[in-house]
């Protein structure tokens, strides 16, 4: 099986649990409340759909375009826009009839789904299969260093003893507390073993993101050229795979973190490539692409570079430590939408293709599990944005009917959903562009 249909089958299930039980987060509690369910539909079914039932009220299926799924609840205002329905005299089984605090909590139903998932995945991901960590010299020669990071005292070959005091086997990557996080400290394990403190300022993780030293760190390892793909910059300037490569512009190469920093920070738009062939020192002329490759592939050449450890849970442990996971998901999720809302991040928003491509190329359940549960997350994170049509919306609307005694008119609550509809198209098209522009382009 190719890797794209590997990618796209897991990218599918994924989707399909998700909003099967995002779903029926709202359904259970509309039931709950006899409040008539008159669809629930995994997928949209636009004109027709692959498989439907009627059960009770209630017609389930599957529509043809998985962009999603819904429920459609009696008497609300919602994606299906049934304005005959909501000009009719209000049934008692209607949505619209029933209190303010049970319409909020059959509203807030699909995000608590999504949000238990997370949390209950990330349990059950650490009791089944544990978890991978590093102790500090897991990292054997240490870590290559960007630019943004020279700055503040971090030096090629440091190695990570603490985050915020908290022992680097205990605490996560350092790019992701640079990055989401408050960092106050790290303390360094220097090339000549001595430890030092180093502090960072608070906008540490906007400097990273607008230089594009993003990851801040890499762990440096040993490389040989595995090799050059057809049409390159390297091709071109006559690099060949059994070269060895020695340096660039005149700084040495001996790790792969040594070669992508010295093309992101070249001071040129063509680099002095300097190259062992047959025992022959040559120089090469090279123009790195604009995203700072020249079009090789690289070995490691030593796998003790970095090595993992690995803890077990017991399911107690599992549960304190998957809420602690959780946790900071969310916080971190929320943490991203400050570099969003920025033209270089608004530039790197996704869509489909780009959840897709994060996807294992081979199925791998842990994996697949752990961004199943990141997914979650999100979804529950976006479907609480207060833009009508969304969840989040709705909550909106019904918690200033709950403090203000007074409720949306049913025409404005149309117009509010038309809009917010707009919004929501036009930014799964501009995700989606992004994708295809991307895999045109880049």
């Amino acid at each position: 099986m190719s890797v794209f249909l590997i990618k796209a089958a897991q990218l599918l299930l994924s989707l399909s649990i998700l909003v099967v039980l995002h779903e029926l987060g709202h359904f259970i509690p509309a039931k709950a409340f006899k409040t008539r369910v008159e669809k629930f539909y995994l997928f949209f079914d636009v004109k027709f759909s692959l498989f439907k039932k009627k059960i009770g009220d209630t017609v389930y299926g599957i529509g043809w375009l998985p962009l999603g799924g819904y429920v459609k609840i009696s008497g609300m205002i919602d994606e299906s826009m049934d304005t005959e329905q909501m000009a009719k005299e209000p049934q008692p089984w209607e949505f619209r009839s029933k209190p303010a605090w049970q319409r909020l909590i059959i509203m807030l139903g699909g995000v608590i789904v999504n949000f238990l998932l997370g949390f209950f995945i990330y349990m059950m991901i650490l009791f089944v299969w544990g978890e991978d960590y590093q102790n500090t010299d897991d990292v054997k020669y240490g870590y290559g260093v960007s630019k943004t990071m020279e700055q503040y005292g971090f030096k090629n070959g440091d190695k990570i003893v603490s985050i915020n005091n908290i022992p680097f086997a205990e605490a996560d990557n350092l790019s992701t507390y640079l990055m989401f996080r408050t960092v106050d400290n790290v303390e360094v394990k220097r090339i000549d073993g001595t430890i030092e403190t180093l502090k960072v300022p608070e906008d540490i993780g906007t400097q990273l993101f607008e230089s594009g030293d993003i990851p801040a760190l890499t762990p440096r390892e040993p490389f040989k050229l595995d090799s050059i793909i057809p049409g390159s910059a390297a091709e071109k300037a006559g690099l060949l795979v059994t070269d060895k490569i020695l340096s660039i512009d005149g700084k040495d190469i001996n790790y792969f973190s040594d070669l992508t920093y010295a093309l992101k920070n070249k001071e040129k738009e063509s680099v002095a490539l300097t190259i062992k062939r047959d025992s022959i020192v040559k120089t090469l002329s090279i123009t790195p692409s604009e995203d700072y490759k020249i079009g090789v592939a690289v070995e490691r050449t030593d796998d003790s570079a970095v090595i993992y450890q690995h803890r077990d849970y017991s399911f107690g442990e599992s549960i304190s430590s998957g809420l602690s996971v959780g946790y900071w998901s969310i916080k971190d999720y929320l943490a991203q939408f400050q570099y969003i809302f920025t033209k270089k991040g608004a530039a790197q928003i996704g869509g489909f293709a780009a959840i897709g491509k994060m996807f294992p190329a081979t199925w791998n359940w842990a994996a697949f599990w752990q961004l199943t549960a990141f997914l979650s997350i999100m979804l529950a994170v976006l479907n609480l944005l207060p833009i009508p049509a969304l969840d989040g919306g709705h909550v909106m609307f019904l918690l200033y009917e709950m403090v203000s005694g007074r409720k949306p008119g049913d025409k404005f609550m149309e117009y509010a959903q038309m809009v917010g509809f707009f919004i929501i198209i036009a930014l799964v098209l501009f995700a989606n562009g992004n994708d295809i522009y991307k895999a045109i382009f880049e």
